[in-house]
């Protein structure tokens, strides 16, 4: 093991590539920000090319790359790019995500599947393709959950979004446990409430937000910078003893 770095250095990411999938807006677009800004060539990842084109023009580490991750070339040849540009996979951070049905009995077992397919099926593959990937060291994959992988979303429901998250995390933990003598660690983040496109809805709606202020220790919703010191301590050499783990980053919502 090779000597351990000053404590100023422990979240650099100089010389390191990473991969943000989801990366167009939200958290996956600030993720890939905060991943560029600590010295990492950033490829960011999303259907939403034009998106990924201003988020790209804000910082000349990042390269866009219009990608479906639900499609199997697709992701394939995402981490082709990476490797062609600069010969190298040193993080992964699976973002994509999206969202079913509220009520299970409105949700067809083709638009569960459909949802699995993107929030857990093309994780796997892309963490796959990672660890087959060369590294410049230590090698880390970092697959966002959510706290409805953790308990239910009741009242507001969502059974194949929670069982897909749920599913990350044991999918978290078995890769960890395959690939930990290779020095590939694989961790889980799992955010809370936060505001993003995604819920945007669910904060704009007055009895909603007081129903996240209320069930949460912090009483309030997160800030999307709130997550940065989580992503970068799993990304970087701070984390270099830590696999298999699921960092909970919501308030307090999972406390209670």
């Amino acid at each position: 093991m090779s000597a351990p770095r000053p404590a100023g250095d422990l979240f650099s990411l100089e010389g390191r590539t990473a991969i943000v999938t989801g990366a167009s807006a939200g958290l996956g677009a600030r993720f890939a920000t905060v991943l560029a800004q600590a010295g990492a060539t950033v490829f960011a990842a999303a259907r939403r090319a034009d998106r990924l084109k201003e988020l790209a023009d804000s910082d000349a580490r990042i390269h866009p790359v219009a990608c479906d991750v639900a499609l199997e070339a697709d992701r394939t040849r995402l981490i082709e790019t990476a490797l062609t540009t600069t010969g190298r996979v040193d993080i992964l951070v699976n973002n994509a995500a999206t969202s079913g049905e509220t009520r299970a009995e409105d949700e067809s077992a083709d638009a569960f599947t459909d949802v699995l397919g993107v929030n857990l099926t093309a994780p796997f593959h892309l963490a796959r393709l990672t660890a087959e990937a060369p590294a410049s060291g230590g090698r880390s994959i970092i697959n966002v959950s959510s706290i409805l992988g953790l308990v239910s979303a009741a009242p507001l429901g969502g059974a194949s979004y929670s069982a897909s998250k749920a599913g990350l995390i044991g999918l978290t933990r078995e890769l960890a446990g395959q690939w930990g003598r290779s020095g590939t660690r694989v961790n889980a983040l799992a955010p809370g409430w936060f505001r993003t496109e995604m819920t945007a809805d669910l904060f704009a709606d007055e009895r909603s937000s007081r129903w996240v202020e209320r069930n949460t220790l912090l009483h309030r919703g997160g800030d999307g910078h709130e997550l940065d010191g989580a992503l970068l301590f799993l990304a970087s050499d701070a984390s270099s003893y830590c696999t298999g783990q699921v960092l909970t980053v919501d308030g307090g919502w999972t406390a209670r």
